[in-house]
């Protein structure tokens, strides 16, 4: 099924049942109002919520409406947990490569991940704020699960059962501002400003042979100021599935229901073509684009994000079709 939170004034809005191909929206009020109360209930609620979503794809609610996602606030608009891995080595390597700095050995054995704020996500079609353009904004198309209940010290292979919803994000990274905070050695904090999430979050299900092993195979489509830049595959270069990174948490601790996870950005590696790199699927963030420059030509040449610039992310089935709706943020200067 496919569920996304409309607004309506709340912190926490209201929770909405969307049909597979998202044109039109139920309510769920009589199962739940807010997404946290079924992740809470999940074995009780969420076959209730399947049942609107059967009646909703058949035509037959009697109060279904067009689906819009500008409506749209996060899936879950606030979070217990929103932890971020990077799951794509490759995407670590180039960056490093890029400094002419190694990847340690257990970068490949062991998830890199920071824990970000998750008191105030964006909706889909909110803007992008930053109170400076010196900042550095930069996109980072990602997907990202959210959690049920997870026992600590449970394997990588069980924990992939732990996952509820799967979902893109917009990582907003703000890069001027890492250096120095990487530099303090406590990891990010000002340089990670809210992070928007696609309109729907699915059932792993919906996603049919897509979902494999705890990754989504399928194309992640990035789009800057209506330019296609990035068209990168999700799950063969995936070096950490899901279950490995909600294991990585539950290391020491529970994981407990309503936590989102992240992937980081999606990268793919380079091709050999005549003795030269190059990347055609292109890049899933602008920081990689720049490692790609440094690489090839010393010193990156494209700049990070401007106020009016937008980004679209999207990602389509196998039938060509958008499975999450898309994000589609503008980035704007803070009114003060």
């Amino acid at each position: 099924m496919k569920l996304a939170t409309y607004k309506d004034g709340s912190r926490d809005g209201q929770l909405v049942v969307v049909s597979r191909d998202l044109s039109t929206a139920h309510y769920a009020t009589g199962i739940a109002s807010k997404l946290q109360q079924v992740l809470d209930d999940w074995n009780f609620l969420a076959p209730q919520l399947e049942d609107l979503y059967t009646t909703l794809n058949q035509g037959k609610a009697r109060h279904a409406f067009p689906f819009d996602p500008a409506q749209c606030m996060a899936p879950l608009p606030r979070a217990y947990q929103w932890a971020d891995g990077s799951a794509y080595i490759n995407h670590v390597e180039l960056v490093r490569a890029a400094r002419q700095s190694e990847v340690p050995s257990s970068f490949y054995t062991d998830p890199l991940m920071y824990q970000g704020g998750s008191d105030d996500f964006i909706g889909p079609c909110d803007p992008v704020v930053c109170a400076s353009e010196t900042f550095g904004i930069d996109f980072e198309a990602e997907i990202a699960v959210i959690t049920g209940d997870v026992p600590m010290q449970t394997s990588a292979d069980d924990a992939i059962e732990g996952v509820r919803l799967v979902m893109l994000a917009n990582d907003v990274s703000l890069r001027n501002l890492i250096p120095n905070e990487l530099g303090k050695g406590f990891g990010f904090l000002q340089s990670k400003p809210a992070t928007a999430f696609s309109p729907v979050a699915v059932t792993p299900d919906e996603l049919g042979e897509a979902w494999q092993g705890g990754r989504v195979h399928l194309t992640l489509q990035s789009t800057w100021n209506g330019r296609k830049v990035g068209l990168c595959e999700a799950g063969p270069e995936m070096t950490f599935h899901f279950g490995q990174l909600i294991a990585h948490i539950c290391k020491t601790r529970n994981v407990r229901a309503g936590s989102i996870v992240g992937s980081g950005t999606v990268s793919n590696k380079s091709v050999d073509v005549n003795g030269q790199p190059e990347w055609p699927k292109g890049y899933s963030c602008i920081a990689e684009k720049r490692a790609i420059e440094t690489i090839l030509d010393g010193k990156p040449s494209t700049e990070f994000m401007k106020y009016g610039d937008t980004i679209r992310i999207e990602m389509k089935g196998l039938n060509g079709e958008s499975v999450f709706g898309a994000i589609e943020q503008e980035v704007v200067p803070l009114a003060r």
